[in-house]
């Protein structure tokens, strides 16, 4: 009998079984493929890698901006992709090596929930095994969607996971969905020299992002070379040609060597005895408290599984908290201070509300802009570039709301944002907060201290 049987081995999973082991608790930990999950593998830190080559390969090109000469740099796909896999490796072995430290057991194949005289069973399929524990948390992640579009099982129709096996660049890619994952595929294989289209249904990319952010990021992504179609519905595709309807019902083609099906992620739910267990889920996920807790007793699950918010850093934290209350620690999720960012270049780092959000709620705020070249160092590794800060305020007590932010490295300084925003400060009591110097962080300073 275990404490806590985990299914899944993503960031949530992992790291909530760990977290369980190293609270004296058995464990264990069912994975039906690679350790470390959709994230680690074939996911975030993948893509990742290849956007630091595609970085590097850009910062050679503009290197005499610098003073410094470089010759006629090129790509090789080969060694990229070897390197890409390394990482994977190098880390895959840093989980295993982190749940066996903390006294997890791994268990290989598909897990199958029963319930049986009111204990909870996990039935791997393929074997014989059966496994009994206290609590059960369902941490199996999520897989790329279909839409029904005629055509989107062609051959050189891929999706984020079948296009990190490309061996060379594409000629050029037709990407379906501006969103995260979309874009981020987008600006690497443009700055490696694939003619690069994107298709998006909406009117701009990377919904759910602050209207100002978004639009600034359009407009670097057009002047890297990328061709975007808003508000263009695709119909179908054939031939290496998608075809589609734009807002004037006028339709459109947009040839490509290969096509990239990026219109997001869908919880994976098959295969779990969801329905014979009697787990309450719908098509968008598991549904879950902010506990981490279904509606059966001593079942629990946490990430993408349960579409609430698909980054491995909510699932690692969703995990930790069912794991806490499962073990009668105090604790719960809540997600008005989640950070989230796009990894284009350049990057865009975001957390709490938009400005967009703040006037359809009708809370009254303040706002302030401010350029990233107000920090030296901003200026100093970025030459020729720009980058923007925005923060959101509420008027009458000048807490912050909202911390916006693209160009730089955004992605590191954006947790300072989190902070600001989960601890409920006021522009006026980050006065006395010093921040080094010289850092691009000083933006931020500089964008409150024009609200305090």
């Amino acid at each position: 009998m275990y404490d806590l049987i985990v299914v899944g081995s993503g960031p949530g999973g992992y790291e909530a079984a760990a977290h369980a082991g190293r609270m004296g608790k058995k464990v264990a930990l069912i994975e039906k493929g690679e350790i470390g999950g959709t994230c680690l593998n074939v996911g975030c830190i993948p893509t990742k890698t290849l956007l630091k080559s595609a970085h590097v390969f850009e910062e050679c090109r503009s290197a005499s901006l610098y003073g410094v000469n470089v010759s006629v740099p090129t790509v090789d796909m080969a060694k990229v992709l070897s390197r890409k896999d390394k990482v994977v490796s190098t880390l895959k072995k840093g989980v295993e090596s982190l749940l066996k430290t903390s006294g997890v057991e791994i268990l290989k194949g598909n897990a199958i929930l029963e319930r049986n005289e009111g204990k909870i069973e996990i039935r791997i399929r393929n074997t014989d095994t059966v496994v009994t524990g206290t609590n059960v948390l369902i941490a199996s992640g999520s897989r790329p969607a279909k839409p029904p579009i005629p055509g989107i099982d062609s051959a050189n129709v891929l999706d984020s996971t079948g296009i990190l096996s490309l061996q060379k660049a594409p000629v050029s890619l037709v990407i379906i969905g501006g969103g995260v994952i979309g874009l981020e595929f987008a600006g690497f294989f443009s700055a490696i020299g694939t003619k690069v289209t994107v298709v998006e249904m909406l009117p701009s990319i990377a919904a759910g992002i602050d209207g100002d952010i978004a639009n600034r990021l359009l407009q670097s992504l057009k002047r890297a070379g990328i061709v975007f179609h808003l508000s263009c519905k695709v119909a179908k595709i054939e031939e290496g040609i998608v075809h589609c309807i734009d807002s004037s019902n006028a339709q459109q083609q947009v040839v490509g060597e290969y096509m990239l099906n990026a219109t997001g992620r869908m919880p994976a739910l098959n295969d779990l005895g969801l329905d014979e267990a009697g787990v309450v889920y719908t098509k968008k996920g598991v549904s879950v408290d902010e506990y981490g807790k279904t509606n059966i007793p001593g079942i629990w699950a946490c990430g993408d599984v349960t579409g609430r918010m698909q980054l491995a850093h909510a699932a690692t934290r969703e995990g930790i908290v069912a794991v806490n209350t499962m073990c009668g620690i105090q604790d719960r999720m809540r997600y008005t201070a989640m950070p989230g960012v796009i990894y284009t270049h350049p990057e865009v780092a975001v957390v709490g509300k938009t400005e967009e959000a703040l006037q359809a709620e009708g809370i009254e705020y303040v706002k302030a802009i401010v350029p990233m070249g107000i920090a030296g160092r901003f200026i100093v590794e970025n030459e020729g570039k720009s980058g923007t800060i925005k923060v959101l305020c509420d008027k009458k007590y000048g807490q912050v709301l909202g911390i916006h932010m693209i160009g730089g490295p955004c992605s590191e300084i954006i947790f300072g944002g989190s902070f600001i925003i989960e601890h409920e400060l006021r522009a006026a009591d980050l006065r006395q907060i010093v921040f080094p110097h010289p850092t691009v962080s000083e933006a931020l300073k500089e964008a409150i201290l024009h609200l305090a």
